[in-house]
This record gives structure tokens, sequence and C-alpha cells, in this order.
């Protein structure tokens, strides 16, 4: 078969024109399919970026505890006790449980907090934490430097504000360096950072968590407690989580299966859920675009049947003049893939065109955004259209092949 014979291409297009309704309805089909496939895919795209935008800003591979109130009487002690945290529970956890990465607490000052540089004032979100919290959070540093082990050990009373912050109070002014006042109280700017994530993130200022403690009548508590697990598996990180229920229920005489009394947050299991969520999108786009296709496709090779009954003396006077039953082959195919990749890479564009345009269109919402097929789908929605074609045209060509000439030559 050659595939750029002029006259047989010349006589597919004939065929077609003599037959626009039929071609037209034909390829609507196949168009129609690619188009679902390339939007259904473009739109779990969407969805799983909206879904990763909400991973941003916190390490995915960390847990988050948080006290919460004893719901279980245990070993003669009444439920309805609060658990707070301290800085013996911290050094439990950063010590004796494996697997910790980074590992920051959070101590949170109280009350109307008030921050000042000479003439500006404002209120801002104060955290009092360790130094590895920028880990945690995905703090970038863009001047100085966040805070560190020697801010924790000596007190010190140094920030790290967001570049907001340094906005509001300092406006062009340069901030390292210079001090402010929180609730009256000077603190020297050491650093000043960006964050991934709301703007709010970048509204926040950072104390040494030991300084706070002291300076704000906190003693040794801690609020939250937050660490990283590295590379921890799903199910390492489940046993990581068992061993940090079972040393702070014994340090505070709790029954371990008490899941109100501290809340654990497993980022390593949300992410995993995510994934496998987000697998599972994937799957049912590609069943429910690959199945519209493959109607569109069955629709040609029915097309294709009817066509091949129409022409049936046409195919019976080429095999007695000598086509042989390649050549036949060769005809119905050409014309059953030129039909299917012809509306099919139509159908494609459109869908393309028609993401970007919603991609412009639309603002990002929280949970869908940057909708778009990659070059690489693209490429792999053209193989699959002229694989479809092939197989659209395969058992009509077969069947045209098999048309004995007496016999067609005999049909009316």
């Amino acid at each position: 078969m050659r595939v750029f014979d002029l006259d047989q291409w010349q006589e597919i297009l004939d065929v077609l024109r003599r037959n626009k309704l039929r071609a037209l309805l034909t390829g609507f089909a196949v168009a129609w399919g690619i188009f679902m496939l390339i939007i259904l895919l473009g739109s779990g795209t969407g969805l799983q970026h909206g879904m990763e935008y909400q991973f941003r800003d916190d390490a995915v591979n960390s847990f988050w505890l948080t006290g919460g109130t004893v719901s279980k009487p245990y070993q003669g002690l009444q439920p309805g006790r609060r658990i707070v945290f301290s800085n013996e529970d911290f050094s439990e956890i950063r010590d004796r449980v494996e697997g910790v990465e980074h590992i920051t607490g959070r101590f949170w000052l109280q009350g109307q907090v008030t921050v000042s540089y000479r003439g500006e004032t404002g209120a801002f979100n104060i955290r009092s934490v360790h130094p590895d919290h920028k880990f945690l959070e995905k703090t970038i540093v863009k001047e100085g430097r966040f805070l560190n082990q020697l801010d924790i050990r000596e007190h010190r009373k140094n920030v790290a504000i967001g570049e907001l912050v340094k906005e509001a109070l300092f406006k062009d002014e340069p901030a390292i360096g210079k001090e402010i006042k929180i609730n009256g109280i000077a603190f020297q700017v050491v650093g000043v950072f960006v964050d991934e994530g709301p703007e709010q993130e970048r509204e926040v200022i950072y104390l040494p968590i030991t300084t706070s403690q002291r300076t704000f009548n906190g003693k040794n508590k801690i609020n939250q407690i937050m660490f990283t697990t590295g590379d921890a598996t799903l199910r390492e990180s489940k046993v990581m989580e068992e061993a940090v229920r079972t040393k702070l229920a014994d340090r505070h005489n709790y029954d371990p299966e008490d899941q109100r009394a501290v809340f654990i947050n497993n980022g390593v299991e949300n992410f995993q859920r995510f994934v496998n969520l987000m697998g599972g999108i994937r799957v049912f786009v590609w069943i429910i675009g690959v199945g519209t296709l493959l109607a569109g496709v069955v629709g040609v090779s029915n097309i294709m049947l009817v066509a091949v009954r129409e022409r049936t003396r046409e195919i019976g006077v080429r095999k007695a003049v000598g086509a042989t039953p390649g050549s036949i082959i060769g005809l119905v195919l050409q014309e059953s893939i030129f039909i299917t990749a012809t509306a099919g890479y139509l159908g494609l564009l459109v869908g393309v065109a028609l993401l970007e345009v919603l991609t412009k269109a639309i603002p990002s919402a929280e949970y869908f955004r940057n909708p778009y097929v990659d070059l690489r789908v693209a490429i792999y929605a053209t193989l699959l259209l002229v694989l479809a074609g092939a197989v659209a045209g395969f058992f009509p060509a077969r069947r045209a092949a098999a048309i004995k000439p007496v016999e067609a030559l005999r049909d009316e």
C-alpha cells in the first residue's frame, strides 16, 4: 500500500465530497469524543493544581499536635482535663520518637498585641517558635536571617518579620537591625521573610519561643508542637503517630486510645489521601474520555461498513481488473484513518483552545486552578486517533477484501 498515492487520495476525497453529510456526522462523533477527553483531562489537571495549592504552605510530611480535652476516665482520673504541652513534651518527642526530622513548638501570646515602630503601629500575628519552624511553613528568608539556636538558648529579643509587616512599619526604610516594640517591649529585627502561603502568612512576626515564654509569662507552656518526618512512608508515619500518642499519654496520664485528648494531624496520611484521590480521578477521566472516543470510533466503523456495502460493485470491478486484497484494505483503512485523524485533531485543537480561554477568563479558585493539557497528552491523543482510525477501518476493510468479483458484479 502506497500511503501517498495521489490517485487514491483523490478518490478518497471524491467519495467524501459525494457523501458530505455522512462524513460530517461521522467526523463530529470522533471530534466530540477527543474534545471531551481533552476537556476532562484539563479539568482533572485544574482540580489537581487546586488541591496541590492547598498544600503549598505547609510541609506535606508534617505532624501537627494540639492539646485537647480528656474524654475518658483513666486510672482514677476523671475526664474533662485540658492537655497543655510543655517544653518537656517537646524534648520528649524530639529526642525519643524515631524519625523526627525538623521540630518546632508554638506559643501563642494572649490578648491584644500591639506592634509599633516610631510613629507606625499595627496589629500582626505573633508566633513564638523554634528555628526549625521555617521548614514547617516553607518560610523563605528574603533579608538577614531566621531565628537560630542562640536566640533560643540565650532568650534573645530578636524577631523575623514578614515582608508585609516591613512594608507597613518601615515603608522603604531598611528593617534589619532596627527595633520594633511588641506590647511596649523592644525587639530587634534580624530577618525579613516571604511565604508561599496566603497573604496573612506574610503578616507574621516570629519570636524565639523561650524569649516569649519568659517575657510574656508563658512559663514552659507550648500550645502546639509540629515536626516533619523526612521521607517516611505512610506506614512509618503511622508508627510514629502511635509512638507520639503513647509518650504523651504516659506523660499526661490519659488513655492512649483517647483521640480527643491530643489532636494529631498526620500530613503524610493527608497527602497520601490526596495522591490516591487524584489517581482515582485520572483513571475515571480516562475511562469516560476513552469511552466517549470509542463510541465515535464505533460509529466510524459502522459508517465504513455501510460505505463498503454501497461500493460493492466498484470493489468487484477493481478486483476483476487486478486489484489485490491488500490494495482494497489500504484504500478503506486510509479513508477511515483520514476521517478519524482529521476530525479528531480538530476536536483536539478546539479542546485545547477552550482550556486556554477558560484559564484566562476564569479567576483561579481555591480548588480549581490553571486547567491545561500538556504536550505529551496531546501527542498520545494524536497517536490514539491514528490507532482508532485503523481499528475503525479494519473490519470494513477485511470485509471489502473478501468480496468476490463475480458476486460483486451481480450485486444490485
